[in-house]
Parts: C-alpha cells; sequence; structure tokens
C-alpha cells in the first residue's frame, strides 16, 4: 500500500513538473519563441506584385517580392531563417492566431477592427485604393457615381473590402478570395471593376493591354498603411521589427524594392 502510494505521489510530481515546464514555455514571448526555434515563420498571400507574387527562377517556382524583401531583413535582424508560408488572404491573419506563422506580412493595413485582435508594427508602406477597369470602358468610369447598379469586385478579408462596400455604396460588392479571380472577373465582363492598392492595380494594368485605371481614387487616409502584423502582447518582437522599418525607410530602401519588385513582376508575366 505504501508502494502504491510512493508511486502515485511520484506521479503526481511528474505530471506537476511537466505542467510547470509546459506553462514555463507558453510564457515566452514571442520574440524569445522565434530566436529559440530559430525560424521565422511568414505567412503571405502570392498574389499582389509588386509585394509578393510567384516566379520561376531558375527552373523552380519562388515567391519573391518586396514583402519578402522586408520579412528576409526581419529575419536578418533577428539572426534567424525565414520560412515563407503561402496561403489565400483571408487565411492570412487567421494562421497568425493560430499560430501557424509568427507574423503576416501581405500587405496588411492596420485597421481598428483587427488592431483588436494582433499587434502592429509601424507602417512601411501607404497606397492609395483605385478601380481598374476594363480599357474601353475607362470613359464610362470618371466617377464613383458611374459605378452605381454595377458590380464591383474586391478580395476577401481585405481593407478593399470594406473601402467598396463604404465608399462605393450603388454598387454592389462581388468578394473572391484571390486578386487573380477578380481580374478574370473583369476582363470575362462578369464585374465592371475591381478595388485595388494603386502599386497592385498598376501590375495589373502593366501586364494586360485590355485593362486600365479608372479615373477613380478612393479615399485611403485612414486604410492602407501596409504593417506587419503579429500577436498580441509581441512588444519586444514589434520593437525590433519597428527598427528594422525605420532603418530601411531612412535609405529609401523599401520604395526601391517596390520598384524593383514591379520590374521583375512585369518580366515574370
Amino acid at each position: 500500500m505504501n508502494l502504491k502510494k510512493i508511486a502515485l505521489g511520484l506521479v503526481a510530481l511528474t505530471s506537476i513538473v511537466t505542467l510547470v515546464a509546459c506553462g514555463a514555455s507558453s510564457s515566452k514571448d514571442t520574440l524569445t519563441q522565434i530566436k529559440d526555434k530559430g525560424t521565422l515563420t511568414v505567412a503571405l498571400s502570392p498574389d499582389y506584385a509588386p509585394f509578393e507574387f510567384q516566379m520561376i527562377k531558375d527552373g523552380k517556382n519562388e515567391i519573391v517580392g518586396s514583402d519578402v524583401d522586408l520579412a528576409n531583413e526581419i529575419g536578418k535582424a533577428l539572426g534567424v531563417k525565414v520560412n515563407i508560408q503561402a496561403m489565400d488572404f483571408n487565411n492570412v491573419l487567421a494562421s497568425v492566431t493560430s499560430g501557424k506563422a509568427d507574423i503576416a506580412i501581405s500587405g496588411i493595413s492596420a485597421d481598428p477592427d483587427r488592431a483588436q485582435a494582433y499587434d502592429f508594427s509601424e507602417s512601411y508602406y501607404k497606397a492609395n485604393n483605385v478601380i481598374v477597369v476594363k480599357k474601353e470602358h475607362h470613359d464610362k468610369f470618371a466617377t464613383i457615381a458611374d459605378f452605381k447598379g454595377k458590380k464591383v469586385a474586391a478580395q476577401k478579408g481585405s481593407v478593399q473590402e470594406k473601402v467598396a462596400t463604404e465608399q462605393i455604396k450603388d454598387a454592389s460588392l462581388v468578394s473572391l478570395i484571390k486578386t487573380g479571380q477578380a481580374i478574370n472577373e473583369l476582363k470575362n465582363g462578369t464585374v465592371e471593376g475591381v478595388v485595388l492598392e494603386e502599386p497592385i492595380a498598376k501590375s495589373y494594368v502593366e501586364a494586360n493591354s485590355d485593362l486600365a485605371l479608372s479615373g477613380v481614387i478612393l479615399d485611403s487616409s485612414a486604410t492602407d498603411s501596409y504593417c506587419v502584423a503579429m500577436p498580441k502582447k509581441s512588444d519586444k518582437l514589434k520593437k525590433e521589427i519597428d527598427a528594422v522599418i525605420q532603418k530601411l525607410k531612412a535609405t529609401d530602401a523599401i520604395n526601391k524594392s517596390v520598384a524593383k519588385n514591379f520590374k521583375l513582376a512585369q518580366e515574370a508575366k
């Protein structure tokens, strides 16, 4: 009987030690967790040239872009390897919540709703929102009012979806998972316009001679400053990432990266 009690006591003690160890591990801040494993896992949606897109390089499919350049700079500053995880945009932030990714860099804007669930870096890029239309219909769409009764597409889960709803109120919103889908719907005549950030819109227009930018520039004052998303209470990680962004902005490296990848995206199509 006494031996059984001793054995049970040892089992209980082992369980307590295990729980304490697990608790200690989970209590580590995000930065320490990343450095301990030696890898920074970055979630992004690679259909946003010039920020993230796919191209064939040396016979292999690679994900490149200015957001990838930024991720690599952050990894270098932290002294860890960078692991890029590609997914649909509406899963990008969710992957940070679930722990599948450490951070998300995918043309993400820190709107108030998102800021309740995530920490965000300082802004690294700001873009206007515009509407892509068929070139042959360009003269028909000079103002927001011209889209009354028309179908306008935006990427599901994006700020542009919200912008379209709030600023093109008399149009019908069509939410699609991928930007490429929205562009195809436009080319097929299913929708009359696609709401995109200006650099991404220009990339599609440059690659498609049948497309053009409408004369409409939507209000982007509080919507499209791109930031890095990370889990809540990532104070130490945020400080490190902000320092990287400040350094890159001081030398205009981010704008240069956007310009470089814009050209690269055109060569890849």
